[in-house]
């Protein structure tokens, strides 16, 4: 069961960042969060929604958003991918699952015929109080970034 339901409050949770610190739910209050999942560094899909995100990441943070990148890779494989393709936001190693497991992103999925557990591509839009605004899951990574874009400023404009 997640324990994520829209209108309430995030867990909060503290990972590993590619950057060499700690990254806490709890500190980033006061700022928007984007939060998405991804499966693996550097695969096709997760490699072009990280370049959406990265894309979008000044006109995130202008609206006062932090854009943070989660999957079970590890912070070795998460500085490769970030090096690689020059990703300027934080990647969360996540490889005891228990963040994916708060957000309930874990899924049996087919891969080559076999029956594997992996993250579900996911996003939550959580708002400064830590309050869960928007989800999207089982997505599509084309326009996902704009539209995740799009719904925080439509979460702006609500609150004007």
């Amino acid at each position: 069961m997640s324990g994520v339901r829209l209108g309430r409050q995030a867990p909060d949770f503290t990972l590993p960042a590619v950057s060499g610190k700690d990254v806490s739910l709890g500190e980033l209050r006061g700022s928007w969060v984007v939060l998405y999942f991804y499966p693996r560094d550097s695969t096709p899909g997760c490699t072009r929604e990280s370049l959406d995100f990265q894309a979008r990441r000044g006109a995130l943070r202008r609206r006062g958003a932090v854009l943070l990148g989660v999957s079970r890779d590890s912070l070795r494989s998460h500085e490769k991918f970030r090096d690689r393709y020059g990703l300027e936001f934080e990647l969360l190693s996540d490889k005891e699952e228990r963040l994916c497991g708060l957000f309930d992103v874990l899924r049996q999925k087919r891969m080559y015929g076999r029956e594997v557990r992996g993250i579900e591509r996911s996003t939550f839009l959580i708002d400064p109080k830590g309050v869960v605004r928007r989800e999207w899951r089982k997505l599509k990574v084309a326009g996902h970034a704009e539209e995740v874009l799009a719904a925080l400023d439509e979460e702006l404009r609500a609150e004007r």
